[in-house]
């Protein structure tokens, strides 16, 4: 099943995307559970799931952004694609991509953006697959407090 995420799947969401940030440390207060709810009550903001046996096994993070260029056309930006390890080239990561790419073309967005910090040309190859092509150069810029994460 895919879908977007409901409160019950947060601790499914936090290990998956512990497995995407092994470097992470691991938030044991109420802070993954208030940014949640926010996440969850954001119109903007979709975090799309498979789930498979009541178990999250695939997730990426959907931010739709209102946009004045375009036509007034909202974009998107794809962040935190993972899935579990176990159910890794199965096509469950395409399926959660097709599904949040199916949502963004919904709400009028006229691009969708994705950036990966992979070098693996398997990870490339699966963004092309997609339908993602390598057209523009990013850049981007990290607070201080996360340079080594």
């Amino acid at each position: 099943m895919i879908r977007f995420a409901v409160e019950k799947d947060l601790p499914g969401i936090v290990a998956l995307l512990h497995q995407l940030n092994t470097d992470d440390p691991v938030v044991t207060d109420e802070r993954y559970k208030t940014v949640f709810l926010q996440i969850l009550a954001n119109p903007n903001l979709k975090l799309c799931v498979v789930v498979e046996n009541d178990k999250v096994i695939s997730t990426c993070y959907l931010n739709i952004i209102p946009n004045l260029t375009r036509d007034a056309s909202p974009y998107a930006v794809i962040e935190n694609v993972v899935t579990d390890i176990a159910y890794r080239n199965k096509g469950y990561g395409k399926r959660v991509i097709e599904y949040a790419l199916k949502h963004a073309w919904q709400q009028g967005c006229y691009k969708v953006m994705l950036q990966t910090g992979s070098t693996k040309e398997s990870t490339h190859r699966f963004y092309k697959s997609c339908g993602f092509e390598a057209r523009k150069t990013a850049y981007n810029i990290r607070n201080p407090k996360f340079v080594n994460k």
